[in-house]
């Protein structure tokens, strides 16, 4: 999937960029397999764009819904809550395009249930923003026919394809966020004792450990060493591929 670029030291280069939103923007982690950067934007698509004028992408990957269901639910989230077991939590059902596009939750919940899904939880209707956001730039860049890659991801899959199981304490324990730290370490990913710039000061500590694992599931996009859920992706309405990549 990669277009590899030879470096000065004569290694393949390939670059990669994490997503995760955050209550301020959204949170970016850039890695080449070697140096890590930040990088923070008030809108994904300002992010995206500037990552790319410092140099060339081979793959995006975004923590937020991308491909959204005319109807039920979609299979990417059963399958992804279906892995993390006990963890199943930290992947809400995604609601419906027309639930999705209403003037407030109960109209979305109503339609969504019509549409045979479940009713809409509070904290999918809180990122409704971020994920009409990120839709919205989804659907232009597969018009566009820009062949740079881009892949939905879930921090929590990724982690658990990371470590071989589930995480099982929570990313904002002490512990949770030292094993995931650790883990990010181990695969090349040093955060500690970086000056990550904007995305250090403006995002919260968890939304910049969740951009650098979906920056480590991108790589595994790139080099073409991930799985995704399920496989092949569905395609809805929207045309875009409806799954979690780790």
């Amino acid at each position: 999937m990669t277009r590899a670029r030879v470096g000065h030291d004569g290694l393949v280069t390939i670059r990669v960029l994490g997503v995760d939103g955050c209550r301020r923007g959204w949170a970016g982690i850039v890695w080449d397999g070697r140096r890590v950067e930040g990088a923070f934007a008030a809108t994904l698509a300002e992010l995206i764009a500037g990552v790319r004028a410092r140099g060339p992408l081979d793959c995006v990957g975004i923590d937020m819904p991308m491909g959204l269901s005319d109807v039920g639910v979609r299979r990417a989230d059963r399958l992804g809550q279906r892995e993390l077991g006990r963890r199943s939590s930290s992947i809400f059902i995604t609601p419906t395009r027309r639930a999705l596009e209403a003037e407030d939750r109960a109209e979305g919940s109503a339609i969504n249930v019509a549409l045979g899904g479940p009713g809409v939880t509070a904290q999918a209707w809180a990122l409704r923003p971020k994920v009409l956001e990120a839709d919205i730039w989804a659907r232009e860049h597969l018009r566009s026919g820009d062949q740079l890659a881009v892949v939905e991801a879930h921090p929590e899959l990724s982690f658990a394809a990371m470590a071989g199981a589930p995480v099982a304490d929570p990313k904002r324990s002490w512990t949770g966020a030292a094993r995931r730290r650790g883990l990010l370490r181990d695969a090349g990913i040093e955060l500690d004792g970086l000056d990550l710039a904007e995305v250090g000061r403006l995002a919260d500590a968890d939304d910049v450990v969740d951009a650098a694992v979906v920056a480590w599931t991108a790589m595994r996009v790139a080099r073409g060493a991930a799985h995704s859920l399920p496989d092949p992706p569905d395609r809805f309405s929207d045309g875009l591929p409806a799954a979690i990549w780790s």
